[in-house]
């Protein structure tokens, strides 16, 4: 809205007001400096309300973190009025907000100017400082702030970001003279003592940071917070006996101790006291006073170490046993919490306890976790329990909370693969492959799968490209070279490079069983019945012959006019099977085979 240049007073005040609220709500207190007399002698009044108008401008601008127009209005509000102190700040403090250094320097000079004119405003100080440290001049914005404790005495809470400055630079003796200077000032503190003990630890002198931490924990003896920090902090440098007795004692005399006594059992563990660390652990993980995340974090860490033993071979009966008690524990105080159902699930599948981690994982998503990974857990543990509807169903419920995860799709189309439910597999592994980016490794176990599902709806074509795409990733994927070998062998297509690729298999697998059984019926469809045979035999001298490998057996003596022998192999394979195919029956019933 614009003012009349001939405002009355009444509105004129108004007017005063409104800025003054507004340069409240985007500036520090008291840093709209009057403007003194020179300037009221040498700017006319239309000029001041001009400059006021700007200035107004761009505080609306700075509220709505639009930096560069308010930039803009605040400099037509310092062409009019070049000695505001407050106009030169609010500059400074607009192009601090930009990231690029020339911005900063800039900002600089407007502070330093804003200084020039106004020495008592603590804001135009820290601002100062803040701009050095930012340009890693830790010198001169220590300067800046000496320079204010001068001109302000009363400003001296901010001795600790002093500290903090000459911490940064790395002059650890001046930083300690600045906390004392602190402690002077407001008296002994964690902040100052703490920092104090670990520059002495740094500076190599232990015993008197021992001193300085064993102070704050005299001066405050049922701050629990603070004997656990002086403890964690001395431990953090070898001192971990020292650290033991600081909880020790601190226990001894507090009836209600919780961060202190799983700090303690943690300090327990690490000097090899496990007896005494699960006593107070047992004890703690009972407390309701103490917070879940803590307990979280000791189990968490106990199925660490589990996981990293069971992949070296290592098992250590008695340490599960305990993560589990752990475990039970939570699962009473905390019935339907999310994270503990979690956490649960990580543990039993550390432990290969597939059916109980399933069982937390599904705990977990129906307590409100919709968690990714757990979602991925929970699809892979279906999976090796082939529960395959299970996977179908609970791959369709994670799609709707993470629709851009190609292995939700994955799963989903693996599983109706193994259903035989082609078209549904095809449609999710089409997604799978457009989700997984640039995630090779996946796409061309997808091709793999894709080329057994195309199969299996006839489309040949889709069927061979998609095998042949995985195998232009690897040319000695197994499974695929496998697959497609096989299918090629029974369309009787391409028996060339059917036989190519299964004898590439039989060379880098001599004696696997599936290779040899897909290596016969490709030599049986080529018409090479000896070979076939040799295969065949070989397959089942495994001793882990299934029906198919019998039946094919027979197929192949029959083709070598061992008529007897053929029936009798199709026999064995006829009594191996709950469901007999009526093809399998007509053969033996008829003696010959149907092309």
């Amino acid at each position: 809205m614009l003012i009349d240049m001939c405002m009355a007073p009444f509105t004129k005040n108004i007017f005063r007001g409104i800025l003054v609220t507004l340069v409240i709500a985007s500036a520090p207190a008291g840093v709209f400096a009057q403007k003194n007399k020179k300037d009221s002698t040498t700017v006319a009044s239309g000029k001041v309300r001009e400059a006021e108008f700007y200035f107004t401008e761009g505080e609306k601008h700075f509220i709505l973190e639009n930096y560069t127009k308010a930039l803009i209005y605040y400099q037509k509000s310092l062409e009019i009025n070049p000695n505001n102190a407050t106009v030169h700040y609010k500059i400074a403090q607009s192009l601090a907000q930009s990231d690029k250094q020339e911005d900063k320097l800039r900002a600089l000079t407007s502070i330093d100017r804003a200084l020039e004119l106004e020495k008592k405003n603590k804001y135009f100080y820290l601002l100062a400082a803040e701009l050095h440290t930012d340009l890693a001049q830790f010198d001169k914005a220590a300067q800046v702030y000496e320079s204010m404790f001068k001109q302000l005495p009363e400003s001296q809470e901010h001795l600790y970001e002093l500290a903090a400055i000459y911490q940064y630079a790395g002059q650890k003796e001046e930083a300690i003279k600045v906390y004392t200077r602190a402690e002077n000032f407001s008296g002994i503190n964690e902040i100052s003592s703490l920092q104090k003990t670990r520059l002495y630890f740094e500076l190599g002198q232990n015993e008197t940071a021992i001193r300085e931490g064993e102070k704050l924990i005299n001066t405050f003896p049922d701050e629990e917070q603070f004997s656990v920090a002086v403890a964690e902090l001395v431990s953090q440098y070898g001192l971990k006996e020292k650290a033991i007795g600081y909880l020790e004692k601190f226990i001894a005399e507090n009836k209600t101790a919780p961060s202190a006594k799983m700090l303690l059992a943690g300090l327990y563990r690490d000097t090899n006291q496990e007896d005494k660390a699960r006593q107070l652990l047992i004890a703690s993980f009972n407390d309701p006073d103490l917070e879940l995340n803590s307990k979280l974090i000791v189990l968490g860490t106990y199925n660490s170490e589990l996981s990293q033993a069971h992949s070296k071979k290592q098992v250590d009966t008695n340490k599960e046993k305990f993560a589990l008690d752990l475990f039970d524990i939570l699962t009473k105080l905390y019935p339907e919490q999310e994270n503990v159902h979690v956490l649960g699930g990580d543990l039993y599948l550390t432990l290969d306890r597939k059916a109980d981690a399933q069982k937390e994982y599904l705990a977990a998503i129906r307590f409100g976790s919709s968690s990714f990974q757990v979602w991925q857990n929970l699809l892979y543990l279906d999976t090796q329990l082939e529960q395959f509807d299970n996977v179908i169903l609970h791959s369709e419920q994670a799609m709707e909370y993470h629709p851009n995860q190609a292995m939700v799709y994955y799963f989903n189309g693996l599983a109706n693969l193994r259903k035989k439910q082609y078209r549904d597999a095809t449609r999710s592994f089409e997604q799978a492959k457009k989700l997984a980016g640039t995630n090779a490794a996946m796409i061309n176990d997808i091709n793999g799968m894709l080329g057994d599902a195309y199969n299996g709806l006839k489309e040949y074509e889709k069927s061979d490209n998609a095998y042949e795409e995985a195998l232009a990733y690897n040319e000695n994927n197994e499974n695929v070279l496998n697959n497609y070998s096989f299918y090629l062998a029974v369309r009787k297509a391409n028996l060339e490079k059917a036989e190519k690729m299964s004898s590439q298999l039989i060379r880098n697998n001599p004696n696997n069983p599936t290779y040899l059984d897909t290596y016969a019926w490709v030599l049986f469809a080529r018409e090479k019945y000896r070979d076939a045979r040799k295969a065949i035999e070989k397959a089942i001298s495994s001793g882990t012959a299934s029906a198919t490998y019998f039946e094919h057996y027979g197929d192949i003596l029959y083709k070598l006019g061992d008529v007897d022998s053929a029936v009798k192999q199709w026999e064995k394979a006829r009594n191996m099977l709950t469901t007999i195919p009526e093809i399998l029956n007509k053969k033996i019933a008829n003696r010959t085979i149907y092309e």
